[in-house]
Order: C-alpha cells, then sequence, then structure tokens
C-alpha cells in the first residue's frame, strides 16, 4: 500500500489533508507515504502530466495505488473510509449528515472566502504586480477551475467590497463554530471526537489568524476553546511545520490586515 501526496506547504486545501493523514497516524502504521511538493509559483499545477492526475489543476492530490484522487473534502472522507481508526466521522446517519452539512458548507463559504484576502494581500501583487493586463487575462483563461475568480480581480488582488464580504463569510464561520462548539459540548465541532470537520476547516481559521484578522472570533468564547484545543493536538504541529505559514512562506511579500487597511485606504 503506497500513497503519493502531491501539495503545497502553505496550501490550506493541503493542510486539511495533512491533518487527517496525521490524525490517522499513517506514519506509524508502516503506511508507505511520500510527499512531492507542487510550486504554485512555477505553475506546476497546470503542466500536462499533473493535469493528468488532477484536471482541475489544483492542490492536492492523493494517488493511493495508482489510483489519483482529487478535491480536499473528497479525500478526507475516502481517508476516513479506507483508514477506518481513528475513526473521523459520527457512528450515526443522523450524525454523518450533519458532518457532510458542515463540509459542504465549509467548501462553499469560508474555503472560497479565505482566498480573497489571501490574494489581496500576498498572491496577486506577488505573482502578478508586474505582469501586463493581457498576460494577466492570458493566464486566468489557462484555469481549469478558479477562472472567473482571477477574471474578478486585478493584478493588485481584490478591492474592498470583495474583502468585506469574504470578512462577513468568516465572521458567519467564527459565529456557527461558536454556537456548535457551546451546543455540542465540545471541545470540538461535532462534540468530544475530533472529526472530519475540525480537519476541513482549521486551515481557514488559521489562514486568517496568520493574515492579522483575529477580531473576527472576537466574542466568540467557544470558538477560541476549540481553535486553542485543535492547535494543541500532534497534527497540528506535524501540518504546520516550518514554512507551512503563508507568512512563513514568503515573508518578504507577506502584508498584515492592518498593511493592506492603511495601504488602500480601508
Amino acid at each position: 500500500m503506497t500513497i503519493e501526496l502531491y501539495h503545497t506547504s502553505h496550501s490550506t486545501c493541503s493542510q486539511k489533508v495533512r491533518l487527517t493523514l496525521a490524525e490517522k497516524g499513517l506514519p506509524e502504521r508502516n503506511v508507505d507515504w511520500t510527499e512531492h511538493d507542487v510550486d504554485l509559483n512555477k505553475f506546476q499545477q497546470l503542466t500536462p502530466e499533473y493535469l493528468k492526475m488532477n484536471p482541475n489543476g489544483v492542490v492536492p492530490t492523493l494517488v493511493h495505488d495508482g489510483v489519483a484522487l482529487y478535491e480536499s473534502s473528497a479525500i478526507l472522507e475516502y481517508l476516513d473510509e479506507v483508514f477506518p481508526e481513528p475513526k473521523m466521522s459520527p457512528d450515526t446517519a443522523v450524525g454523518r449528515s450533519l458532518m457532510r452539512a458542515w463540509m459542504r458548507y465549509i467548501d462553499e463559504v469560508p474555503t472560497v472566502a479565505v482566498r480573497v484576502p489571501t490574494f489581496a494581500n500576498i498572491i496577486a501583487p506577488m505573482r502578478f504586480g508586474k505582469t501586463s493586463d493581457a498576460d494577466f487575462a492570458a493566464h486566468a483563461e489557462r484555469l481549469p477551475l478558479r477562472k472567473q475568480f482571477y477574471q474578478r480581480m486585478s493584478q493588485k488582488g481584490f478591492g474592498k467590497a470583495e474583502l468585506d464580504y469574504s470578512l462577513f463569510q468568516m465572521r458567519q464561520t467564527a459565529e456557527r463554530i461558536d454556537k456548535a462548539v457551546s451546543e455540542s459540548g465540545g471541545p470540538f465541532i461535532l462534540g468530544p471526537a475530533y472529526s472530519l470537520v475540525d480537519a476541513q476547516v482549521i486551515p481557514l481559521i488559521d489562514r486568517m489568524d496568520d493574515l492579522g484578522y483575529q477580531e473576527l472570533w472576537d466574542g466568540l468564547p467557544h470558538m477560541q476553546s476549540w481553535y486553542a484545543a485543535v492547535m494543541d493536538r500532534p497534527s497540528y504541529a506535524a501540518t504546520y511545520y516550518p514554512g507551512a505559514r503563508i507568512s512563513q512562506k514568503y515573508p518578504d511579500h507577506f502584508r498584515t490586515a492592518a498593511e493592506v487597511r492603511a495601504e488602500r485606504g480601508y
């Protein structure tokens, strides 16, 4: 049994999979696990070789015994089926339905929202700040999955309206985590057991923390206790090795929320 993970250290979707692999304890179970770093700055995710494995042209891709799997949330559920211990999904059908409802929400709302400040603060100015309009448009046309995302922004990232809406979505996510932890008794979102939901959303909260948007969970004590609990797990330390946070990956280009607001006047 062999696993190959094609990923990027600071990719939030890659981090979701790494958290789950770490929770499953695969290295300790003698599962052959090989990592391949995909350099997004060199657009290695758009090479013909990579697109054969993942037609969406994004990371991560998990290759298990020669079969390529993609889309991080689908990979999380796959790993929980193939490596059922420790279990990361509820025992009941109702519980699993609630878990999947959370996972769909995370895919549709915070996963998308986090990309806006990430690109506005760092990625767009760093990769495309000196790119002409024509070359920037040509790059967007190359993308199998996120063409419209790029077309909505400029080489400098997103404007105030887009950023404000993404922050609204992330505040909503934090409020939902706070409510869920309070109602379930915690310390995790679905209750006492760490689940796929926790692994899926941690990288998104951590990214906003790294970017300097901690005000998004002001006044949410249950969410804050959840965040402390997940960061205290060995899987967090295994996933967030040096260079895994975007501030560490691109220290020369990193700008905090306060710096971006001051620079743009909002």
